[in-house]
């Protein structure tokens, strides 16, 4: 504490008894009234008069009730700032504390800065390594390409570089038997590559049954998409003599157009028939998703696992390098060239460039060739980092790049609603990508709500004049899983409070949520509308798992055009009327804060509205100072909460004193308790109550609702100790503050009710109910600097004979005494043997 006391303010810590008079801090008030009574005893006389005693009667009453007026205002200011304005419709503490690890997990995702790192496609386009010319775009899958046969050079390659997926045995052993496979996986996974593989191995062995593969003539063809299954059927059954036997057909069908159906179990039959009797073969290969549920789960379908990324790459390498060393024999080999190529490729900085779990085929073969061309000199360091960028942001835009171009294409229908009627259906997976890069993370029911919520918003978006169709029963989680190259863990999900077993879902690679969501921001423009207006919705929602995440991700966007985040999300949440709103507004502008390119704007907006902000404005501004990036330094974190907190006769001291117990959860805590102790010190009393207040605060508080995300925080594994005592218990040199403040609080009469309250809560933490150890060390450190004078051990033995005797909940005799034997160390307990005798 201070070495000397300012007018008006608390006791000092070395005071003998507590103060007396709660309507002044330190008693100053009542000694004053004791020497005017004095005075007017020597006035009247020895005896008094009846007038005179009924005047002091009187004046005895008006203290009373004015020592319970302020301690019902002190009581008022400890209140939960969370909850203050909407009843059960605010985020509560218990919220609070699930939405702080809810921020923690999604800060993961985002923490890379790989969002402002995002690959620059004009600046390395297109580049030439060796004799390979490498495309960094987003790949068209089948753009151009029509019915006709495959190219023997083609085949060739393949032959090569083809790596077989897990169960390729059984797909040729299918499509040998029953001469008709349907071939279901996500697009860009290797499926083609694989059907053409499979064709070119069955067509050859049905032509020659030793194996061996003519010099000339290609057996596979590629079938024109718009005849489809019946017109294949036709072809070959109207020409079936004329048709050579052993020849192998691959049709890709698209079933994702507006109005497309797939061919149906007739359609399939008709084609094997034919397929039979020319001694043919067939794949068709689709996208799984609901569309094509009926052909897979059919006699003839049959899903298609990836290839292995590291069997993948691997071959890749081997083919981009295998040449370079037959071209140069003095230098080194294929084999110590291909250990370079996977140990640059470990490396964790290339790694997180890449940002993908797993790799598709034409992935694998782009940073193959930027690997080989950085051993060998044609890619700088720089460059290969960058073209690894691209491998996330090419795959967005492969995912949204022209997504309802053929919706819009078709004609409007004269009735107006017949034009339109797959909208839902369309924007589905889309919305699913969005989701889940806002979400990742959060439980699949979760995500996939969230995804029909934005999938109505997009449906409408796209046409404002007609009722979209809300299918009910066209859900498919493995497709959504497939399509979107997402993954479901076991993991827990919080429930008011509780954590329970849930199915946690996250995209399979940390790049990918950044991706996606440059994507639409930066390239898709007409998306924003519905998605501001999705995550609005988000924020209104009551799990701390949904709005959390979406207030990040939210801050994510509004980095990318601030003024556009500003304007549609920010403010307009900021003044809105629920806490919960506010908080989200407080949180995205915390996560545009932690880039350095908008960190001062952020510092900047914080402060005016700090100074000049309406109620709900600096309300907002004391929860974003709470995260401690909203000011340039703690002082200045410091400063603008006390002006929030002493504003308008302390209006808003509960929101401010909580946001600076949040700051104690940052390695500046020192600086927090130093200035605290200066409020409580502090000549006016609104400066006054904020420190008492943030105190009393500080000791109802658990870890984990203010606990942020710096990483190896040694209160990380005491989430649900009271976060004191565990400060206490891991950085012994702020016992002393917190003793001197708990102290001061505990002697104030207008806040001594509730901190003696607090006091008991802390006590009652020792150990759990089923006996395990809780928070015992950190009441080993804090106790004894908290009891330091005999009053303080006789307040102490008062509480502990209280908390025995609690008819609800009485502390059982041992418990009280192993607390006393904590606060007394043995050297003092000398000569106070009635204090502990009381205990047992």
């Amino acid at each position: 504490m201070a070495d000397e006391q300012q007018a008006g303010g608390p006791p000092e810590r070395a005071a003998e008894k507590p103060a007396a008079d709660p309507g002044s801090p330190g008693g100053d008030e009542k000694a004053r009234d004791d020497r005017a009574r004095g005075d007017e005893g020597k006035r009247d006389g020895d005896g008094g008069s009846a007038e005179g005693n009924d005047a002091e009667k009187e004046r005895e009453k008006e203290r009373e009730r004015e020592r319970e007026r302020a301690a019902g205002r002190f009581k008022e200011y400890t209140r939960d700032p969370l909850a203050e304005e909407q009843g059960e419709d605010g985020a509560g503490a218990t919220d609070l504390a699930a939405a702080s690890r809810a921020r923690r997990s999604t800060r993961m995702l985002f923490d890379t800065g790989r969002d402002l790192n995002s690959f620059d496609r004009s600046y390395i386009q297109s580049a030439h390594i060796g004799d390979i010319h490498l495309r960094m775009g987003a790949p068209r899958s089948g753009a151009g390409i029509r019915g006709g046969p495959v190219p023997n050079e083609e085949l060739s390659r393949l032959r090569r570089v083809h790596v077989e997926p897990k169960g390729y045995l059984l797909l040729r052993n299918a499509l040998s038997a029953r001469r008709l496979l349907v071939l279901g996986a996500a697009p860009g996974t290797g499926r083609t590559s694989t059907a053409l593989s499979l064709l070119d191995e069955v067509t050859t062995l049905a032509v020659d049954g030793n194996g061996a593969r003519p010099e000339s003539g290609s057996r596979v063809r590629r079938v024109d998409p718009d005849g489809g299954v019946r017109q294949l059927a036709d072809s070959l059954g109207g020409e079936a003599g004329e048709k050579e036997p052993g020849t192998g057909y691959l049709l890709e069908l698209s079933l994702t157009r507006p109005g497309a159906l797939p061919p149906d179990a007739m359609d399939l039959d008709g084609l094997a028939a034919a397929l039979d009797r020319c001694t043919s073969f067939a794949v068709i290969v689709v996208a799984v998703g609901s569309a094509a549920n009926p052909l897979l789960t059919g006699r003839y379908g049959m899903l298609c696992p990836p290839a292995p990324t590291e069997e993948l790459l691997t071959t890749r390498l081997e083919e981009r390098l295998e040449n370079h060393a037959a071209a140069t024999p003095d230098g080194p080999g294929p084999a110590e060239l291909l250990a370079s190529a996977e140990e640059l490729a470990d490396r964790p900085e290339v790694r997180d460039a890449v940002g993908l779990t797993d790799l598709r085929p034409a992935e694998a073969e782009l940073l193959a060739s930027l690997l080989a061309g950085h051993l060998l000199g044609d890619v700088s360091y720089e460059e290969l980092l960058a073209g690894c960028r691209s491998l996330a942001a090419g795959q967005a835009q492969e995912w949204f790049a022209g997504v309802d171009r053929a919706l819009t294409a078709a004609p409007a229908d004269a009735e107006g609603s017949a034009g339109r009627p797959g909208t839902a259906a369309l924007f589905h997976p889309v919305a699913f990508r969005i989701a889940l890069a806002v979400l990742g993370g959060a439980s699949h029911s979760a995500v996939a709500a969230a995804a029909h919520l934005l999938t109505w918003e997009l449906s409408v978006q796209s046409d404002p004049d007609n009722t979209p169709a809300r299918p009910l029963f066209c859900d498919d989680p493995e497709s959504d899983l497939a399509l979107s190259r997402a993954e479901l863990t076991d993991g827990r999900v919080e429930v008011a409070g509780t954590e329970v077993p849930g199915r946690l879902i996250w995209y399979r690679g940390p790049a990918l949520p950044a991706a996606v969501l440059t994507e639409i921001w930066e390239r898709h423009f007409p998306v924003r509308a519905p998605v501001v207006r999705w995550l609005r919705l988000l924020a209104d929602d009551p799990r701390p798992q949904v709005w959390m995440r979406a207030a990040v991700a939210a801050g994510e966007l509004s980095v990318r055009d601030f003024d556009h985040g500003y304007a549609e999300l920010i403010r307009p949440l900021a003044e809105a009327a629920t806490p919960r709103r506010r908080v989200f507004a407080a949180t995205t502008m915390d996560q545009a804060a932690g880039h350095a390119s908008h960190r001062k704007a952020v510092c900047k907006l914080v402060d005016d509205w700090s100074r000049y902000g309406t109620k709900s404005l600096r309300w907002t501004a004391a929860m974003a100072l709470g995260y401690g990036n909203a000011a340039a330094t703690t002082d200045d974190t410091l400063d603008a909460l006390a002006r929030i907190g002493v504003r308008d006769d302390g209006e808003q001291l509960a929101v401010a004193s909580f946001n600076v117990v949040r700051l104690l959860a940052l390695p500046d805590s020192a600086q927090v308790l130093r200035r605290m102790a200066g409020w409580t010190h502090h000549k006016r009393e609104e400066y006054q109550d904020l420190g008492l207040v943030t105190t009393v605060r500080l000791a109802l508080t658990r870890v984990d609702e203010v606990l942020d995300d710096e990483p190896g925080s040694p209160l990380g594994d005491r989430g649900d100790w009271p976060l004191p005592l565990a400060l206490a218990a891991t950085r012994p040199e702020l016992v002393g503050p917190m003793a001197d403040l708990m102290w001061t609080a505990l002697n104030t009469p207008r806040s001594k009710d509730v901190a003696m309250d607090a006091l008991e809560s802390l006590l009652r933490s020792a150990v759990r109910k089923d006996g395990a150890e809780w928070t015992r060390p950190g009441l080993a450190a804090l106790l004894p600097a908290l009891a330091t004078a005999e009053h303080d051990r006789r307040r102490l033995d008062w509480l502990l004979r209280r908390m025995m005797n609690d008819p609800e909940n009485p502390l059982p005799d041992a418990q009280a005494r192993s607390l006393w034997w904590l606060a007394v160390p043995p050297r003092d307990r000398t000569g106070e043997m009635d204090e502990e005798e009381t205990h047992g």
